[in-house]
Formats: C-alpha cells, sequence, structure tokens
C-alpha cells in the first residue's frame, strides 16, 4: 500500500507498488481507492447458511493496530449508534446475500471522521477476535460454522440475537514492541496465565514450548468481558498484569499502557493510534529494577532454599508459608 498526497509522487508510487505486489505475489496489477485520514477500523460477524438465511453478530471495534494487523479489539464499538449499527449491518448482511455467501465470516468497513462508513474487504473464515463476539452474545461461531456445514438451518434470525455487556481482547504475541514489535522466537521458560471473573485465554504454548520464526507469533488471545467498558477496561488490565511469559519478548507492558491511556478511556480510536500516542514507546524500568532487586534480597535470604525445603517437607512450614500470595 503506499499513500499519495501530491501528484507529484504519483507516478512513482505506483511504479513501487506494483513493483512489489509481482515480487509478492506474481501479479503487478494496482487498484486506486479513496485514503480516508484517521478512520476507525469497524467489522460485523456475519453467519450464512445453506437455506439463504444472513444473520449479523454485531460490530467489533479493531482500529488500534500495528502493521496493518489488529492488537486490541472490542465490542460494541465506542462510536456505534443503534442507527449506524442498523445501516451498518444491513450492508455486511447485503454483502453476504449478494455473492452467496455461506459460512462464517466477517464484512470489514472502514468509518470516517463524519460517520460514514466503507467497505473494506470480507474475511471469508472465523477471525481471531471472534471470542468477543461470542462473550456478548452468548453464540459459540465454531459450533455455528459446524452445523451451517453440515446442512442445517441457523437456529435464530437477526431479531434473536442480543448484546450483553462489554469485552475486550489483547493478542499476546511473541515480539518486541520496543523494537518495532519485531518477531521475538526463543523458549518460554516460565509462563503463568491470567484467570477470575468474566477472564477467558485462548493460549496453545507453554512453558517449555519453542516459538518458531516460521509462523505468525501469537502465542494467545487474551479476552476480558464484563457489564461495562469501563469494568471490562479495568478487568483487562487486572489480567495483563497477571500474565507472566519468561523467555521471549511480549506486548504485554505495552498493552497494559494503551489501556490506561487517556485516549483509549475516550474510545478515541483510530487505525494509526499506536503511530499517534505510542511511538518510540519504552517499557517503565522502574518495574524491572524493583523485580531485579526483589530477586537479589530473595536470595541473599536464602527465600528459594527455604521455599525448596518447604516443599520438600524437610522444613515446618507456618500458615503464613503455605498461604501463598494470600499470606501477604
Amino acid at each position: 500500500m503506499r499513500v499519495v498526497t501530491s501528484p507529484e509522487d504519483f507516478q512513482e508510487a505506483c511504479v513501487s507498488a506494483a513493483s512489489e505486489a509481482e515480487r509478492a505475489f506474481g501479479d503487478g496489477a494496482i487498484y486506486l481507492e479513496k485514503y480516508l485520514s484517521r478512520p476507525r477500523h469497524v467489522e460485523f460477524q456475519i453467519v450464512a447458511d445453506l437455506q439463504g438465511h444472513v444473520v449479523h453478530l454485531f460490530e467489533r471495534e479493531c482500529s488500534i493496530q500495528r502493521r496493518h494487523q489488529k492488537i486490541i479489539e472490542e465490542t460494541p464499538s465506542p462510536i456505534m449508534t443503534p442507527e449506524l449499527r442498523e445501516r451498518m449491518g444491513a450492508a455486511a448482511v447485503a454483502v453476504a446475500r449478494a455473492s452467496g455467501y455461506v459460512n462464517a465470516g466477517t464484512v470489514e468497513f472502514l468509518v470516517d471522521q463524519q460517520g460514514n462508513f466503507y467497505f473494506l474487504e470480507v474475511n471469508t473464515r472465523l477471525q481471531v477476535e471472534h471470542p468477543i463476539t461470542e462473550m456478548i452474545t452468548g453464540l459459540d461461531i465454531v459450533r455455528i460454522q459446524l452445523e451451517v456445514a453440515a446442512g442445517n438451518p441457523l437456529p435464530f434470525c437477526q431479531e434473536d440475537v442480543r448484546s450483553r455487556g462489554h469485552a475486550i481482547e489483547c493478542r499476546i504475541y511473541a515480539e518486541d514492541p520496543e523494537k518495532g514489535f519485531y518477531p521475538s522466537p526463543g523458549k518460554i521458560i516460565y509462563m503463568q496465565e491470567p484467570s477470575g471473573p468474566g477472564i477467558r485465554n485462548d493460549c496453545g504454548v507453554y512453558a517449555g514450548f519453542q516459538v518458531p520464526v516460521e509462523y505468525d507469533p501469537i502465542l494467545s488471545k487474551l479476552i476480558a468481558y464484563a457489564e461495562d467498558r469501563d469494568q471490562a477496561i479495568a478487568r483487562m488490565l487486572q489480567a495483563l498484569e497477571d500474565y507472566i511469559i519468561l523467555g521471549v519478548k511480549t506486548p504485554v507492558p505495552f498493552l497494559i499502557d494503551v489501556l490506561k491511556s487517556e485516549a483509549f478511556a475516550r474510545g478515541n480510536t483510530f487505525t494509526d493510534f499506536i503511530d499517534a500516542h505510542f511511538s518510540g514507546w519504552k517499557p517503565n524500568r522502574c518495574d524491572e529494577d524493583a523485580a531485579c532487586a526483589a530477586f537479589i534480597i530473595d536470595e541473599m535470604s536464602g527465600g528459594s532454599k527455604a521455599k525448596a525445603a518447604i516443599g520438600r517437607g524437610s522444613v515446618d512450614a507456618s500458615p503464613w508459608q503455605t498461604l501463598g500470595p494470600w499470606g501477604r
């Protein structure tokens, strides 16, 4: 993709984009479209059966991205009104019907600062961020896919689908946000997953897992659900603070800073949000210093050896020693 802001740059941008496309895909064809400044990326989950029924399962706000790929998603969208949702949902359903689409899928739009929306693309598959839709609707979209593939009709119509509460998803990648989100492959030496009310962690890795260089570096999808947006943000922040992955770099500290930002709290997000608010982001070194100091004190006081002895039963353990975090 190339953004052209003046006629003088047009030819060079076309040649560059066509050359890159030819090398990557064997097809140098390009097309032009209107450039939107600071748009939102809003998508609608759809499901369609073989009998011609198409239903949308509301929208997802996916504007916070790095390298044009989503990293935080939420539903409902902070900008959505009943009228806009009705128009965008109807457009998403119309796209599916016009193409004879059957399956779960996502119709993606860009929304400009005036509230106008523009068709972007259709993802003909289940999206990474589908869990937040499941959380607010109570529907199992994976099961619905299988039912549709078996030839069964959708067991509900548009009027039956209800949205309740607010859900946020953070993608946990093996990558270093301090270095432009560069992949961070390697071995996970320790991992502690968050849990608690409203927390869901779709994860396929574990301590000892080797994160490869050949594939997308996503490790898990962390989802927080609550009655409203403020509570969902608070739950997500607590879950991120409880998430420990050692051995590879992850964007967990970066995600915490984004969710704590005033712009995110206001719901004022757009596709270049990270570049605008977090360009050159660095982690808080004070936290690292405190962790190092705690480790040194623990080692000097023989804390690790004492804990190991307690684990072997060679030292009488007091209730304060066995209660763990609850005893502190």
